[in-house]
């Protein structure tokens, strides 16, 4: 794939994930998060895997092979970072607005070089720290603290920044050694919906008539989220650096928030605006100033 065709894998992923964030909203009304991720992973995994089969057989085998321990590794806490960062978010929608869910999950952004400074000793460029500083200051404006539901669901939201952060950075360890996007799409989809089926059963009430009226939501997300989004992130991350990369997922807060004021009337207050503006602010400017010093230094 071409990094033109990429970029614009990245771009559509955005897109969905942002639009996404409507259907796993109102896809809640008689279904708790666990059954809905469950239903919506499936579903993503029942879209992928025949394209999977079909363009990557001959050679899914051989790209296992390669490093077989690595890839099922890879697998397994790819998997776990996605339920993670998946249920936390579904849940947290449960006590929060749309809008505060997408712009706090993107706060995964400046999040990645502190984790590979940590546990990589990655030494993160300077510009992370006044990012991470816009960043908070915009969670204070746009997060109302005087309500303490909406407290808990913006905190979780930002719990689950950490696990995609962590999904970031193992899908671009994958991506440097094996070629199978969509095969790995359609298992990383069905390893999220399993752990989601498993604890729904013990932790909530499924109910077949209740995931048929939520059908229209669980479709949406599972099919266009759930398995045609990520596997296109796997493809733009493959082809394109880390940084323009993260600034084009980054925009997932700003057609969240769109399709919140359009579909679902909820409206940002001047505050909130400053909050979100100060968030993506933070997130553009983590990826941008690194470029830049790049630039500089070969002129």
């Amino acid at each position: 794939m071409s990094k033109p065709m990429s970029l614009l894998s990245a771009f559509l992923c955005t897109f969905i994930w942002g639009t996404t964030f409507i259907a796993q909203d109102t896809g809640m009304d008689t279904i708790g998060p666990l059954t809905f991720n469950g239903t919506r992973f499936f579903i993503g995994f029942l879209s992928i895997i025949p394209f999977a089969l079909i363009f990557e057989k001959k050679k899914i085998a051989k790209e296992i092979n390669i490093n077989r321990k690595l890839f099922f590794k890879l697998l397994f806490w790819v998997g776990i970072f996605l339920f993670l960062g998946t249920y936390i978010q579904q849940t947290a929608l449960l006590y929060t607005d749309v809008a505060n869910a997408s712009f706090f999950t993107i706060f995964y952004v400046p999040m990645v070089p502190i984790i590979l400074f940590l546990f990589y000793s990655k030494l993160p460029h300077w510009s992370i720290w006044p990012s991470v500083l816009f960043c908070i200051v915009g969670i204070y404006l746009l997060s109302d603290f005087s309500n303490a539901t909406v407290r808990l669901g913006d905190s979780l939201v930002i719990l689950c920044a950490l696990f995609w952060s962590l999904h970031i950075i193992f899908i671009g360890n994958f991506i440097k050694v094996f070629d199978l996007p969509l095969f790995f799409g359609a298992l990383q989809a069905l390893i999220v919906s399993f752990i989601s089926f498993i604890l729904a059963i013990y932790f909530e009430t499924i109910t077949f008539a209740n995931i048929l009226n939520e059908y229209t939501s669980i479709i949406y997300a599972g099919i266009l989220s759930g398995g045609i989004a990520f596997t296109l992130q796997i493809y733009a991350q493959k082809n394109i650096s880390a940084a323009p990369a993260a600034i084009i997922f980054s925009l997932e807060g700003v057609f969240a928030a769109a399709a919140a004021w359009i579909i679902l009337d909820q409206i940002l207050g001047l505050n909130n605006m400053i909050g979100c503006i100060f968030i993506l602010g933070g997130v553009i400017l983590s990826q941008i100033a690194p470029i830049y010093k790049k630039t500089i230094n070969k002129l």
